[in-house]
């Protein structure tokens, strides 16, 4: 497949309305509180059947200062001694957790979150991933996807060391910008020397991908500066780039009120930074994988989407679409079974929960049918840009142009429009319609309403 990102500006202009990332189908907007940790017991021990293998995400909530574009669940401090606290809690959740899953299955995918996982020392660290292990069956041979969030400023040659000697094999760097006035204005100094060497030490490490992760839109940028930024970090050679559409939703995190609006580039401008990216990216041999993110040729998110097998979930794109998520931690989102499920949004919640015995699950949703022929659709779609309705057929039992005839109906538009192609029985996202993938799947999502209209998701470019 053509792996490039083609921007047509009359079209975006069109279609950049508001709408899920689907990171999950239902979106998180569907969770409810009638599902709770009996629920959540009952579907985890449903699944030991499968024997599927397990992934495992930590949320570590805490910030040594915060970013004002940040829409994390995060707890800025300077006070690191709050950290154990909550990893004492996180310790009795993961043996809570551990008891609902056979020790026999093995945890391909591992992701530490935040916040700043980085936050907590190098002893809270190896203790961390030691508890894990004793609950959960980790692998030694470093055959999993071991990831973990870093903040370079949080982190020294021994730090990455020390990653890497306890299982991590790959890494995701936060940037947003080199350019001194967007820092000052987001509030995260970041020198361009702390953040390559980070990078650098990762690689005498030997980690096996390094992703760096970018935001466009922030106040004071540029589309000159913001290319600026992008070729020093093409020059450290990534093997993964996330090009963030930062959204301005003050109203919603709080954090992003300290932001001056009048300094925010206008959409126009945001539009030339992500043409000149997407430019830049491609020269530089990287393709296009969806949603923000780029990735070289031979990286494993590439060759899973040319093979059809590319998945996404909390974490973003992964190759692990056979796995049930586990989530631990404050706010995390777990999907075991065919059910999603979240924890308590406090440390007061999260603590009062854990130190009764009891999960911290406060609300989730079991899916439907129906839910679950969606999500494969949507899955489809924003992974692989193509869908194969005989597949679908096989699969579900139903005949794709019956059951979904009226959303068939409303593709027309974008067939029109040059998005995607209805050829026989397969679905074809074309390049120009890569970017507004979101829209695309907005058409299968029923909870969206007939126009796909919502104010409760950030815009789609």
């Amino acid at each position: 497949m053509q792996q490039t990102l083609v921007l047509d500006q009359q079209l975006i202009s069109r279609y950049d309305q508001s709408g899920p990332r689907y990171t999950s189908y239902p979106t998180a907007v569907q969770f409810h509180d009638g599902f709770g940790p009996d629920d959540y017991r009952r579907a985890a021990r449903a699944t030991n059947a499968s024997g599927r293998p397990l992934s495992l995400y930590f949320h570590i909530p805490f910030c040594d200062t915060v970013c004002f574009y940040c829409a994390c669940n995060k707890i800025a401090t300077k006070d690191r001694t709050r950290a154990q606290p909550y990893l004492d809690r996180v310790y009795r959740e993961i043996a809570m957790q551990g008891e609902l899953f056979d020790r026999s299955r093995p945890v391909e995918q591992l992701h530490w979150g935040g916040g700043t996982p980085t936050f907590i020392s190098a002893a809270q660290m190896r203790e961390l991933m030691a508890v894990t292990g004793r609950h959960f069956r980790l692998l030694d041979d470093d055959s999993g996807e071991y990831s973990i969030e870093i903040d370079p400023r949080e982190v020294t040659d021994e730090t990455i060391g020390l990653l890497r000697e306890i299982g991590f094999n790959r890494m995701s760097l936060g940037l947003q910008d080199l350019d001194a006035k967007v820092q000052k204005a987001v509030n995260r100094i970041q020198t361009a020397e702390e953040t390559f060497a980070a990078l650098d030490a990762a690689r005498r490490e030997g980690f096996r991908s390094i992703s760096m992760d970018l935001i466009y839109g922030l106040p004071l940028q540029t589309p000159d500066g913001f290319i600026a930024t992008l070729d020093r970090v093409l020059d450290a050679e990534p093997d993964r780039l996330s090009v963030f559409n930062y959204a301005h939703l003050p109203e919603r995190f709080k954090p992003q009120r300290r932001i001056n609006e009048a300094e925010l580039p206008t959409p126009d401008q945001k539009l030339e930074i992500l043409q000149r990216v997407g430019e830049h990216l491609s020269a530089a041999g990287y393709v296009y994988i969806g949603m923000d993110h780029f990735a070289r040729p031979d990286d494993e998110l590439a060759v899973a989407q040319r093979d059809g097998q590319l998945y996404r979930n909390f974490q973003g794109y992964s190759t692990h679409a056979h796995c049930d998520l586990v989530a631990l931690g404050v706010t995390s989102i777990g999907m075991v079974g065919n059910t999603y499920a979240q924890n308590v949004r406090t440390l007061d919640d999260y603590y009062a929960r854990i130190d009764a015995g009891e999960l911290a699950v406060f609300r989730g949703i079991e899916l439907s049918h129906d839910d679950e022929l969606r999500r494969d659709v949507i899955t489809q779609l924003i992974c692989n840009f193509a869908l194969d309705m005989q597949r679908i057929d096989a699969a579900w039992d139903i005949r794709f142009e019956d059951y979904f005839a009226a959303e068939l109906e409303r593709l027309r538009v974008m067939v029109d429009d040059g998005l995607l192609t209805i050829d026989g029985r397969t679905i074809t996202v074309l390049p120009r319609g890569r970017l507004l993938i979101r829209n695309v799947c907005m058409v299968f999502d029923r909870y969206l309403g007939a126009d796909g209209q919502t104010t409760r998701f950030s815009k789609v470019i």
